[in-house]
């Protein structure tokens, strides 16, 4: 299984969500989280937002489940107008706070850009991103020698055979012709 938080340019920091849009008029955010489950990004108080290439760091005052989605509430952030003025911004996370994950278990930033190769040594790619279905999650690997982008489900011990984050290689039982 993996950890949903979405691996950025800045090295040292993951995206866990974005804002959206407020909600109502008393400084509330919607809020897409990445975060599985979606509701695991309000166990963090401290919140970086980068809008504009810019990072100022917010404190969630509150934040709950509104809805199919949530909202939240930052502190500062106190009118409608505060608000809007947040719509868009990223929500990040040093990575040096995300919980240590233990076993089989990756965050989506550690797989992408992993080198993918079958049991037999064909380089498939790297993995390009990842994205959850309802069934599990994807693994998109591009580059390999054909320019082929591949479609592989992330499942340990099926299709996984092994990942070495130092190395930054998986190993896949996979067909390089599918």
């Amino acid at each position: 299984m993996s950890e949903h938080a979405q691996a950025q340019p800045r090295d040292d920091h993951v995206v866990l969500g974005k804002l959206t849009s407020p909600y109502g008029v008393k400084g509330w955010l919607k809020v897409y989280s990445y975060t599985s489950p979606m509701d695991g990004i309000l166990d963090y108080d401290d919140w970086v937002l980068r809008q504009d290439g810019h990072l100022v760091r917010y404190l969630l005052v509150q934040g709950r489940r509104q809805g199919k989605g949530l909202v939240a509430q930052l502190e500062g952030v106190d009118s409608r107008e505060a608000a809007e003025a947040l719509a868009g911004a990223e929500i990040l996370l040093p990575k040096t706070e995300l919980p240590e994950l233990a076993g089989s278990d990756y965050y989506w930033y550690q797989l992408e850009g992993l080198t993918v190769v079958t049991r037999e040594g064909v380089a498939l790619g790297r993995i390009d991103h990842l994205f959850e279905t309802g069934a599990n999650d994807v693994m998109v690997v591009k580059g390999g020698g054909d320019d082929r982008e591949r479609l592989l489900p992330f499942l340990p011990e099926d299709v996984i055979l092994s990942v070495d984050l130092v190395a930054g290689v998986m190993t896949v039982d996979w067909d390089p012709e599918f």
